[in-house]
């Protein structure tokens, strides 16, 4: 039998150090919530493969649907020789999608990709250079994604220099006492003092942010970003990489603020484990940008249109929005019970759906990033896989599937609550 130190020890010598893992054990099987590694242990996951899994591993809707396809066609290339699956899907993410109006949709491979190419529309779009992201925000690895990234360590450090004019404000977030009017005049103040107004292209947010720890903006601050946009022709891309597909409990987090946004960035669940990712845009932008100018070799894989096509199937046969919302209830319940009974280290505990988060904080209220890392590591040795993020790293965020059942998730908050009690 392999162990997980053997795979620990060819992982050393092959792999390169930089692309980081949480645990040192190896995953060889999973079903929906569940994983076992090689060694026969199982887990149950609280990651979801960092959101990627929200109707769960395996499920068997999408195997049949990859089956099927893969029997028919892997590759040709799109624009090579393009096929039905990839249109199929255009057509159902541009109605699923807010917004009555026409719209057009890019699939790619990445959420970074997706976000390199709202870039790169919405300057065509408007003969525009600059763009104006947030604090905490994550937007991928490349380098324009990093441009946009709102956090230094361990995204930014060392790659540098970046694309120029992209310019940051902060991300409103009361608990840490920024509210949505000083978010908003912050953005007005980059415009008065940093870019003009009639230079930038494009303002690109999180509705809820991911890495930065699932902090929710509030609708009137949406709201009042959008109206701020409409008045200077400044184009809104909103990245749904991680919100997106049921997590939040509408298909997209931009829906709880009713904007509607001119680009939306996606990947991650959108096609149940398959490499998948999309830009929908108004059609009117999206076809700005001449032929070739925009595409990719692997973008929209007909296995992973399948896979797509499918996920949204299940999401929508399965009734996951509304389970979506029980999840988030079920695991903040638990979240404040446990503070109730005195896991004191435990506060600001939210979710939106479920996008599930709360901090851990020491004895004299300061963010504890070192507990953060050790329960994390703690749970995983008993059984749990569990995230943390956030811009002071003592966030522990959960994204389950949706798809568990209420006693595995409370088996995996047991663990969880038992480990906090021992550190």
């Amino acid at each position: 039998m392999t162990t997980n130190k053997e795979m620990q020890a060819r992982r050393e010598n092959s792999v390169a150090r930089g692309a980081a893992n949480i645990t040192q054990f190896y995953a060889e099987k999973a079903v929906n919530a569940e994983v076992w590694d090689v060694e026969g242990k199982r887990y149950i996951d609280f990651a979801g493969g960092i959101g990627v899994l929200n109707i769960g591993h395996l499920h068997p809707k999408v195997v049949a649907a990859v089956e099927s396809q893969l029997h028919k066609l892997m590759h040709t290339c799109f624009h090579v020789m393009p096929y039905e699956p990839y249109i199929a899907l255009a057509e159902k993410l541009n109605d699923i999608t807010p917004g009555s109006h026409a719209k057009k949709t890019l699939l790619l491979n990445t959420g970074a990709e997706a976000v390199e190419n709202a870039v790169k529309v919405a300057r065509a779009a408007t003969g525009r250079s600059a763009v104006i992201a947030f604090n905490g925000a994550f937007h991928g690895r490349t380098m324009m994604g990093m441009a946009l990234t709102g956090k230094v360590v361990p995204y930014k450090q060392g790659f540098g220099p970046f694309p120029a004019e992209v310019f940051h404000a902060p991300y409103p977030n009361a608990y840490y006492g920024v509210s949505a009017e000083d978010s908003l005049n912050a953005v007005k103040n980059l415009l008065k003092t940093d870019v003009d107004p009639g230079r930038v292209a494009a303002i690109i947010i999180e509705p809820v942010q991911g890495e930065g720890g699932f902090y929710q903006a509030p609708t009137e601050f949406m709201q009042s970003l959008r109206a701020l946009c409409d008045e200077h022709g400044i184009l809104m891309i909103v990245d749904e990489v991680q919100s997106g597909f049921a997590r939040t409990g509408k298909m997209f987090a931009i829906e709880h603020s009713g904007v509607t946004p001119d680009f939306i960035c996606m990947a991650k669940s959108l096609a149940g484990g398959m490499t998948l990712s999309a830009l929908v845009g108004s059609a009117d932008l999206m076809d700005v940008p001449g032929p070739g100018s925009i595409g990719s070799t692997y973008g929209g894989s007909p296995m992973a249109c399948a896979a797509a096509l499918a996920t949204i199937e299940v999401i929508e046969e399965e009734g996951l929005l509304e389970r979506s919302n029980e999840v988030g209830q079920l695991i903040t319940s638990r979240f404040l019970a446990m503070k109730e009974s005195g896991l004191t280290c435990i506060d600001h505990v939210r979710a939106t759906g479920g996008m599930i988060a709360c901090e851990l904080f020491d004895e004299q209220g300061n963010p504890n990033p070192d507990l953060a890392k050790q329960l994390v590591a703690k749970a995983t040795a008993n059984g749990l896989l569990l995230l943390s993020c956030g811009t002071f790293a003592n966030t522990i965020r959960v994204l389950v599937p949706l798809t568990a059942s209420n006693a595995l998730i409370e088996e995996g908050l047991d663990i969880m609550e038992n480990c906090l009690r021992e550190l």
